[in-house]
């Protein structure tokens, strides 16, 4: 069963918002960093495998990041805080116009 979770690192004064299959394994992540909690990231683990097949996972991952590589239950230190779906979407859908926009401006830039 999937469920959602947020959980803050201090030392990076992050948020990290997770989607977790029932294996344990994180499907979609985002990362909200800062006092304004920028979008760093918002990784799904789908999307970057299908950029990996295609030979292009540094594309992908310098729009939206990575998920972690390790199932929840392997993490110490973290404090699980429960979201709903619609919780978790809702965050999603931000940060995946806030590293779609970053993209836009530094394609624009030519950076």
């Amino acid at each position: 069963m999937t469920h959602w979770f947020r959980s803050y690192w201090d030392e990076e004064d992050t948020w990290f918002h997770f989607e977790v299959d029932a294996d344990g394994w994180v499907t979609r992540q985002v990362e909200l960093r800062g006092p304004l909690a920028e979008p760093v990231a918002a990784a799904s683990l789908a999307e970057w495998e299908t950029a990996h097949a295609a030979g292009t996972p540094d594309d992908y991952e310098s729009v939206f990041g990575a998920t972690t590589c390790v199932p929840v239950q392997e993490w110490e230190g973290h404090e699980p805080h429960a979201l709903t779906l619609e919780e978790f979407e809702t965050v999603w859908r931000a940060a995946r116009a806030a590293c779609r926009g970053r993209a836009r401006r530094r394609s624009a830039s030519g950076t």
